[in-house]
């Protein structure tokens, strides 16, 4: 019986830890705390590519960090998607902090709209072969992470790939960028979702910020001029619900599917202006990037 059982388990738990493969553990505490232990900073590459907004990572691509996100990408690990959620919602809350007025403190108070994650996509054939798109599981946790500690969060997968692009593995930062240029669009009737509260785009890794500052330009070529800094001066209107997918992945009292009252920001504007894109998140960037924000 305690065989059986044992394997029972093993399908259930992971068989090591994500990050240095202890035995019986989703993530040992050594692990969580590399992963979200520290502070989140504003990482910066060089060279920094034009259009990346500020972003800020939760820690540093390297070792247990780098182990726990090749293990939930690639080998399909999907209980990290939580640790690997909050330390994503800890970025988020770096970002809010650094970039807007009142910080995640606006959001907090009831009345602020609702941060919008928008996930860096992965391509449909990555996606087919890994059986799930990473970032946007992450963005998940994150949400449900944000929202547990008060701050209002979605998720909106509205960023497409229109057209094929290169595997980036052995590519350098150019030609990163020439094999992402004009590779994203917003997804037919994404740009009015994205009027509905202050974006946040997010990812798991950015190494050389190609990827990100891709998903930058898509979001504002669909939705006009957008802001990297300063507060948020549109009004949100309009009744917001959490998609299908976070009602599942969400606490009980997150599936009722009503639909919360309508949410304004201050310094109105009107209603389904334009974007705010306060900052990019994500779980780790390069120890190097991490350098050049001490001071």
């Amino acid at each position: 019986m305690q065989g059986w059982w044992q394997d029972l388990t093993d399908l259930v738990l992971p068989a090591e830890c994500g990050g240095c493969g202890r035995p019986r553990a989703v993530l040992c505490a050594k692990c969580r705390a590399a992963l979200c232990g520290a502070t989140a900073h504003p990482v910066r590459p060089v060279p920094e590519p034009p259009g990346l907004p500020v972003v800020h990572a939760a820690a540093r691509y390297a070792d247990e960090v780098r182990a726990t996100l090749l293990a939930h990408k690639e080998r399909g690990a999907l209980a990290l998607a939580g640790p690997l959620g909050v330390a994503l919602a800890g970025a988020v809350r770096s970002g809010l902090r650094r970039a807007c007025a009142g910080g995640e403190a606006a959001w907090a108070r009831g009345g602020g709209a609702p941060v919008l994650l928008v996930p860096v996509p992965s391509g449909r054939r990555a996606v087919r072969a890994r059986g799930h798109d990473p970032a946007r599981r992450i963005a998940l946790a994150a949400a449900g992470e944000l929202r547990r500690s008060g701050t209002p969060a979605r998720v909106l997968g509205v960023l497409r790939q229109r057209r094929a692009v290169a595997d980036q593995a052995e590519l350098n930062s150019r030609q990163r960028l020439d094999n992402l240029a004009g590779a994203l669009a917003v997804a037919p009737g994404g740009a009015r979702l994205l009027s509905e509260g202050p974006v946040v785009l997010v990812d798991d890794v950015m190494t050389t910020g190609a990827s990100l500052a891709e998903a930058a330009r898509a979001v504002r070529a669909e939705t006009g001029p957008v802001s990297n800094a300063g507060g948020t001066g549109a009004v949100y209107g309009g009744e917001t619900w959490e998609s299908r997918e976070e009602q599942n992945v969400g606490p009980t009292r997150e599936r009722t599917g009503r639909r919360p009252a309508r949410q304004v920001m201050a310094g109105a504007g009107g209603a389904g202006g334009d974007v705010d894109v306060v900052c990019a998140a994500v779980v780790a960037a390069p120890p190097d990037s991490f350098e050049m924000n001490r001071n």
